[in-house]
């Protein structure tokens, strides 16, 4: 069977990649049983990637070799930017985390990783590098929702962060990323397995770190 080189990048990294869609915290968010202090300490981390990945989004956008994939790009910050964003503040506020408290919170290993790796991609100015850790960002993710069993937990906070990697725009964008490295990866292989690989990595650490660094709420 002749793979897409997209998958042959997620083939290379199955084991990793297989671990972190059926990870005990996505088995967990499932069903709604994650506790609120584990979710809470896993949303702050995520929440801490938005700059730096709204910088590689930007350098996707000035890289990107054609304006089809540049308004593409364009479009997907504006969903970054409100959605999603509302979705943490709506989540923060449930879990009882103040912004003071999120100021408070070291960056976890991982979490440091992932922002210093979607930098460094940013800073190659290969369109290649960029795209494999979005991929991987947005793919791994939809990979896991999709898996979701119906019906989906009571609490917003679990159900929506499922949700919101799981619709049919996101599944789009995820076809467009394939499309456009399995369209200028091959020419580029060493520096799309290079990234790609480190990006699965990163997220089975992201998601082990979760229960490693808890949070409580303060609010009442």
């Amino acid at each position: 069977m002749n793979h897409s080189f997209t998958e042959q990048l997620r083939l290379q990294n199955r084991e990793t990649w297989d671990q972190a869609v059926t990870h005990r915290f996505v088995r967990e968010l499932y069903d709604g049983s994650v506790d609120d202090a584990v979710m809470a300490g896993y949303l702050v981390q995520d929440y801490r990637f938005l700059d730096s990945f709204l910088v590689l989004l930007g350098s996707a956008v000035s890289t990107a070799d054609a304006l089809g994939p540049r308004l593409r790009f364009s479009r997907f910050i504006g969903e970054v930017a409100g959605d999603e964003n509302t979705y943490f503040l709506r989540a923060f506020e449930a879990l009882g985390v103040t912004e003071a408290q999120r100021s408070r919170i070291p960056d976890t290993e991982p979490t440091a990783a992932f922002t210093a790796l979607f930098r460094e991609a940013a800073a190659t100015r290969e369109y290649a590098a960029i795209l494999a850790v979005l991929l991987v960002a947005e793919w791994l993710y939809l990979d896991w929702a999709t898996r979701a069993p119906k019906p989906l937990p009571e609490s917003f906070v679990h159900a929506d962060w499922i949700t919101l990697h799981d619709y049919p725009e996101f599944h789009d964008l995820v076809g467009f990323l394939r499309a456009e490295l399995d369209r200028v990866g091959p020419a580029q292989r060493a520096i799309a397995e290079n990234f790609f690989a480190r990006a699965v990595a990163i997220e089975l650490d992201f998601f082990h770190a979760s229960y490693t660094h808890p949070v409580m709420g303060e609010q009442g």
